[in-house]
């Protein structure tokens, strides 16, 4: 294990918009910052269209997360790629992060913005049939079902916008929901219900995937009407993200009934030189949105800050 002798005032972990804007402010307030990532713009990489961030009318989520992480590459805050396996804290002086690539890096404190991960429907052959008919991503995979056929689940914003993209390349949408109205943003259920190519059944659950090597078909339970089976080229799942607990099991920070970090209004967590910012937090009502992400990452940054500034004055 390769460990890097230089500690920083603030390891960042996550490569989504919390992190991106906690990056730039801290940057601001002189906070010697290091991120690391996984992978580019956690979930909001994923969306096929944002319409509701400010100065940007309409841009892809990948787009706007490029973006922030070239503000912060352009105002030399450093950037490591890579997986987090483990966080020690250090006789309550310093964290030692280590990664999969056999590096250790030091710090004072911890902002945690690793987000959520994909709920799962939890069917038999789920994980069997993934890339290969079953998708938790419609940004990224809508192209393989060009003039095909496709179900999206799910009710929420995530549904209709994966609904909406597949639409625009597959011959027929199905949006399965298990609910007798969708939810979420009114312009979004505005277009699902307005497109042809898109045919919504309520009241509906998916309880069986069919297929050999690949998924051809699933079963559906009616509410009204029973059985049946729909014969499709592809599944996505769109039923909403869960909190990655991983971490916050291993600091032993407090969490709510879901899993969701307990923050102030400071963004403090429960043990001390450890923050958090962004869908993985208790904060901004449970609203949950890219914005408030940013907000919860600028209001760490600047809380850090004063908890820099009063360990330094003593």
């Amino acid at each position: 294990m390769k460990t890097e002798t230089k500690q920083y005032d603030l390891i960042i972990m996550g490569a989504g918009p919390a992190a991106y804007t906690a990056a730039i402010y801290a940057k601001r307030y002189g906070i010697d910052t290091l991120i690391i990532g996984e992978a580019l713009g956690g979930l909001a990489a994923d969306a096929h269209k944002i319409c509701n961030f400010p100065s940007k009318p309409d841009v892809s989520g990948m787009d706007l997360m490029r973006d922030m992480l070239q503000q912060v590459q352009d105002m030399d805050v450093p950037v490591v790629m890579d997986t987090v396996i483990g966080i020690e804290n250090k006789h309550k002086e310093e964290f030692v992060v280590s990664t999969m690539n056999k590096k250790e890096f030091r710090a004072k404190n911890i902002l945690l913005t690793i987000g959520t991960k994909r709920t799962h429907l939890g069917l038999d052959r789920e994980q069997e049939f993934l890339g290969r008919g079953v998708s938790y991503c419609a940004t990224c995979d809508a192209m393989f079902y060009r003039n095909k056929t496709a179900i999206v689940v799910g009710g929420g914003n995530s549904a209709h916008t994966a609904s909406l993209h597949l639409a625009e390349v597959a011959k027929k949408v199905y949006q399965i929901y298990r609910g007798p109205k969708l939810k979420g943003e009114p312009a979004w259920i505005d277009q699902v219900e307005k497109n042809d190519k898109v045919e919504v059944l309520y009241n509906t659950n998916v309880i069986e995937l069919l297929g050999d090597e690949v998924l051809e078909g699933v079963c559906i339970d009616k509410e009204r009407n029973g059985k049946d089976t729909i014969n499709t080229d592809g599944l996505f799942i769109e039923i909403g993200s869960q909190p990655d607990k991983i971490f916050s099991e291993r600091l032993g920070l407090r969490v709510d009934a879901k899993g969701h970090i307990n923050v102030d209004v400071a963004q403090k967590t429960s043990v001390s030189g450890v923050w958090a910012a962004g869908d993985i937090t208790t904060a901004s009502n449970g609203f949950r949105q890219i914005i408030t992400a940013c907000s919860e990452g600028a209001i760490a940054a600047e809380s850090i800050f004063q908890d820099l500034q009063k360990t330094k004055n003593g």
